[in-house]
């Protein structure tokens, strides 16, 4: 009787422990290899044997809005011809899963073909674009514009105003995950100066929204591009290594040696999967693993 005593004890103390604690939050973004373009058939058989138990998603793309929702995360794209594919995040996910004790959320917004700079070709018209004249003049893609940043941090708010933020511990939105440039590669020279107002602007608005400092330096990870590439940029690559050797919080993932598709433009299976390990490992090192 007293070890059962004590042990309903220990587990009280734990789960309110737990409770107290802020859950864990990843914001994710970019183009067509963060939307994914895997067949769901090709999952790892280790996705596909356990599943996700603790991950929970919003997810905005195009015209369609997170809404500030979550739901239990299974990998789809906002693709109406294929919708079950998936990305190198997924795996992020999944390493998170395995090792999270309790529900951790994950904000994403991600559409194929689309830049950052407007002298380049978009999907639809919709850039990440954060000049102050480009956000002044366009709305949310999900709300009639063309903004797909406003449409991210839009989300991201109303996330934190009907989720996250009742709960008792708080939140602590850990890093941005973020895969994107290829189809800036036609302006790569202004990439810096694009990418590095895109972190800034994130950043700002979390910081804004929450009235937390420390977000003003939230951890931003970011992968390059394989060598097999067509639209593989080597200034896109070059500005990466510049922005992390300026910003002690930019983290650059290789994915040099990375294996893609015969689009010789997207990661294949084992290209996204090795994508998702060493973006997962680089969380770890950078934000601690996520319990």
């Amino acid at each position: 009787m007293r070890y059962w005593i004590i042990s309903f004890l220990f587990l009280f103390i734990c789960l309110g422990t737990y409770a107290q604690k802020p859950v864990s939050v990843i914001i994710t973004a970019g183009q067509s290899n963060t939307d994914g373009r895997v067949s769901n058939n090709d999952l790892p058989d280790y996705i596909k044997k356990n599943g996700y138990r603790h991950c929970l998603w919003s997810y905005g793309s195009d015209t369609i809005s997170g809404g500030g929702r979550f739901e239990r995360f299974w990998p789809r794209v906002a693709k109406p011809d294929d919708k079950e594919r998936w990305g190198y995040d997924a795996v992020v996910y999944y390493l998170i899963d395995q090792h999270a004790k309790r529900d951790f959320y994950v904000i994403k917004e991600s559409l194929g073909g689309t830049a950052i700079d407007t002298a380049c070709v978009s999907t639809s018209g919709m850039y990440w674009n954060a000049s102050p004249e480009y956000l002044a003049a366009n709305a949310a893609a999900d709300k009639g514009g063309k903004s797909l940043l406003k449409a991210f941090t839009e989300n991201i708010g109303a996330c934190i105003d009907n989720e996250l933020s009742r709960h008792k511990g708080g939140f602590e939105i850990k890093a941005f995950l973020w895969h994107q440039g290829e189809s800036d590669k036609k302006m790569a020279t202004h990439y810096y100066d694009n990418l590095k107002a895109v972190v800034a602007y994130v950043r700002n608005y979390l910081v804004e929204k929450t009235g937390d400092r420390r977000y003003a330096h939230l951890p931003f990870i970011c992968g390059t591009f394989s060598n097999q590439s067509r639209d593989r940029s080597e200034e896109i690559v070059r500005t990466l290594y510049r922005l992390a050797e300026e910003d002690p919080n930019f983290h650059v993932v290789d994915a040099s040696d990375l294996t893609i598709q015969r689009d010789r433009l997207h990661f294949d299976a084992q290209g996204a999967e090795l994508l998702g390990e060493r973006v997962y490992k680089c969380l770890v090192q950078v934000a601690g693993e996520i319990k």
